[in-house]
């Protein structure tokens, strides 16, 4: 009876085939290489699409034919912004509620509660994929903040930002309660600590 060679690790065999080991949810995506157009907007505008990026005010796309005529095409810099305004970099600096900024960098405008929630939701599911660990408890710590931030009742929030997903509709959900329960907690402290004088 002759016997088998020992078996190699999987991710062993997929480095010897020349891929890329895989995580605990398939392999790593690969870094896609920047458009020409992005590389252009970073020189050109460093505050908005260098480094550290801000959510884009409404018109931006017009506003840079406009500011850079002869620098910019207009079918280029349109694929240019679909792909940074889709980007996980940009969705997590629209999930963080930064105001919106014009083309100085100057902030202009609030993001709408629903923007916010819509980055938050888009960034938590690719994060998701990426790891066996569960996000959901930092994703409704996210989801207590920006409600918070909002300003809205539990209810006008909730009918902005609840869609199709229930388990998305689920996690959002507790999260605005467990802001309802902390805020009743310190509301009882504070009568507490008045009637004792």
């Amino acid at each position: 009876m002759t016997s088998k060679p020992p078996r190699r690790p999987r991710s062993t065999e997929r480095q010897a085939a020349g891929q890329a080991p895989r995580g605990p949810r398939g392999p790593a995506p690969k870094p896609q290489p920047l458009h020409p157009v992005l590389g252009q907007l970073a020189e050109l505008y460093p505050a908005l699409f260098g480094e550290v990026l801000r959510p884009l005010k409404r018109g931006i796309f017009q506003d840079l034919l406009d500011a850079q005529p002869e620098a910019l095409d207009k079918d280029g810099l349109k694929a240019a912004l679909a792909l940074h305004t889709r980007s996980t970099r940009y969705l997590t600096a629209v999930a963080s509620g930064a105001p919106r900024h014009d083309l100085n960098g100057q902030p202009v405008e609030a993001l709408l509660p629903e923007q916010v929630h819509h980055a938050l939701v888009e960034v938590f599911r690719r994060r998701q994929t990426r790891t066996a660990e569960d996000l959901s408890p930092k994703f409704q710590q996210r989801v207590a903040q920006a409600f918070e931030q909002s300003g809205l009742s539990r209810e006008a929030y909730a009918e902005k930002v609840l869609g199709r997903d229930e388990q998305v509709n689920a996690l959002t959900l507790e999260a605005l309660a467990e802001v309802a329960s902390r805020s009743a907690r310190d509301e009882a402290l504070r009568r507490a600590f008045s009637a004792s004088g």
